[in-house]
């Protein structure tokens, strides 16, 4: 028997709120923990929409003092950049970034970032 997986689209207004608290959310989401048929291994996650990017609130000094960190692969190939610089360039990259870490480090991670929208 194959049961049908029934995907609603999920509406999260990120205004005044803290960043991951929101990320942590959605996340649940994504996965489908928030159904009562959640199962690991089964992707049964909804569409997450989130609104109003930009407006998202950070707590204490994550703002100037978060960095992220890329490697090259080189030697000495360590880059940082800090939480501003990425912000300022674009307000949804945090909110991806943050959502994408939380997901679990296996092959259902792509399809469930294909299922999230970030609207500044």
């Amino acid at each position: 028997m194959t049961e049908e997986i029934k995907r609603e689209i999920i509406q999260v207004d990120a205004t005044d709120k803290a960043v991951g608290r929101v990320a942590s959310e959605v996340a649940k989401m994504l996965m489908g923990k928030n159904k009562p048929t959640f199962v690991r291994h089964i992707d049964k996650g909804d569409f997450v929409v989130i609104n109003n990017a930009k407006a998202v609130k950070f707590t204490g000094k994550k703002l100037v003092q978060k960095d992220y960190y890329f490697h090259s692969g080189h030697p000495g190939g360590l880059k940082t950049t800090s939480m501003k610089k990425v912000f300022d360039a674009d307000p949804t990259d945090v909110m991806r970034r943050a959502i994408y870490s939380m997901l679990p480090k296996n092959k259902l991670r792509d399809g469930m970032m294909k299922r999230l929208t970030i609207k500044v």
